[in-house]
């Protein structure tokens, strides 16, 4: 099979060229001017342009066991609709993929069920360090610690079991950082003065600041002093940003950060509207922190941008402060709000795509994706800037069905997304025949 696309502005490795590019099976053989070879398929990208495929190395897809909040079918189908080609999934499902057995059984689920490429995150705990050391480098992205509790608790609060996985273990070490006792006690404050039903303006206050930066900034030091590789989701304060450098390559980096596309985009003056359908762990926080972030971002500080993709069932985000979960959807629309940054002046086109694409293949040494060269594989996505179309539930393809981003207008849209060499998502429609491949790391040295 053979798919020429022509007159392309390529976004890629910082640069923007306009160029054809052909396609030749699953991956992408030719990129040069005015390509003639004869192709089963030629798509005028006039106009238009064209970026590596995104990677979101953080998402939570809901099986096995929570499908009611979404499953590995439907979140990779409203992933592709928004230009995400690869994803990395956590561990935090029913059951918990904490050994090696329940974590090939989500492989094969993946194997079946996926329309974008996949790969899952091994669960550490306090009790299964022999079930860490068995996972598999080459087929597995990292190691996944809840340093705080979270969806489907899975905190490791034991400091010898971290040393020890700290120590032990060569692979890349993802962590949520939020210190529990420091939560657990300005839970009670609230709780004391409130019950159940507490104001969510205050998540942000119970969630603090002081909770992250305690715990990330102790995950980073016990990192320096065992030589780990750490890579710390989600940052949610400026004072955090303060605890990473930006003087030397990422690939020379051991120790990393990511920032989600809502700490970019909310602060806590949005609890008054959104209320709990922006309650997220670590919380949205204040207009400081969220422009401490854009900086940290902006000078490299921070390497990667994802989304926490976290779907709950409407009727649950409902619930009080006490009972409804942390967590919202994201994935089908985290390129287009960084693509309305751009639009704003906030982020080079060049940037977005170091981010959400170059940064993630870089940091989890993801073979042959995540830049647009020839031999790679051809995960691709096509976006017309110049369209507006506005966020409707008739338009949401996540399972639960909302978006904390309803009546949201965006004024760029994905037009196509190719997943291994295969047209999978053309202007609204989507290829009911899933090309997902498990995502390959090449080991180090």
């Amino acid at each position: 099979m053979k798919i020429l696309i022509k007159n392309a502005q390529i976004v890629n490795e910082g640069k923007i060229i306009q160029s054809d590019i052909l396609i030749e099976n699953d991956l992408i053989s030719k990129i040069q001017p005015n390509i003639s070879e004869e192709a089963d398929q030629i798509i005028d990208a006039s106009g238009k342009y064209l970026l590596p495929g995104v990677i979101d190395d953080q998402v939570h897809f809901r099986e096995p066991g929570l499908t009611h909040k979404g499953d590995i079918e439907s979140e990779s189908r409203s992933a592709i609709a928004g230009g995400t080609t690869s994803f990395i999934e956590q561990p935090n499902t029913v059951p918990n993929a904490i050994t090696q057995e329940l974590l090939a059984n989500k492989y094969e689920l993946a194997r079946q069920k996926s329309f974008a490429n996949y790969g899952f995150m091994m669960g550490g705990t306090n009790d299964n360090l022999e079930e860490v050391l068995k996972t598999n480098p080459r087929n597995v992205p990292g190691i996944k610690l809840f340093l705080g509790s979270s969806t489907g608790n899975m905190l490791v609060d034991n400091p010898e079991t971290l040393e020890n996985i700290f120590n032990n273990t060569k692979m890349l070490i993802a962590v949520h950082c939020e210190d529990e006792a420091t939560i657990r006690a300005n839970t009670q404050k609230y709780f004391d003065e409130y019950g159940e039903d507490i104001p969510v303006k205050f998540h942000h206050l119970i969630r603090s600041e002081e909770a992250c930066y305690k715990s990330s900034s102790k995950a980073i030091k016990l990192a320096k002093k065992t030589g780990a590789r750490l890579h710390v989701f989600h940052l949610s304060t400026a004072i955090e940003t303060e605890l990473f450098r930006n003087d030397i390559p990422l690939k020379e980096k051991k120790i990393t950060a990511e920032v989600c596309v809502h700490h970019l985009t909310f602060t806590n003056e949005d609890y008054e509207t959104k209320g709990g359908l922006i309650k997220w762990n670590p919380a949205v926080k204040t207009q400081k922190d969220k422009d401490g972030l854009w900086e940290a971002l902006l000078d490299n500080r921070i390497d990667v941008i994802a989304t926490d993709h976290a779907p709950h069932a409407w009727e649950e985000k409902q619930n009080v402060y006490t009972k409804c979960p942390s967590g919202a959807p994201l994935v089908q629309h985290s390129l287009v709000v960084m693509l309305e940054n751009y639009k704003n002046g906030k982020i080079s086109l060049e940037r977005i795509v170091e981010k959400m694409a170059h940064n993630p293949a870089i940091l989890f040494r993801i073979e042959k994706r995540g830049f647009i060269r020839e031999g790679y594989k051809a995960d691709l996505v096509l976006v017309d800037l110049n369209q507006n179309w506005t966020v409707k539930k008739e338009n949401i393809l996540y399972k639960c069905g909302w978006s904390p981003l309803e009546g949201t207008e965006f004024h760029s849209k994905v037009t196509h997304t190719f997943v291994n060499g295969n047209l999978v998502y053309e202007n609204g429609k989507i290829n009911e025949e899933k090309f997902g491949e498990r995502l390959l790391f090449e080991l180090e040295g």
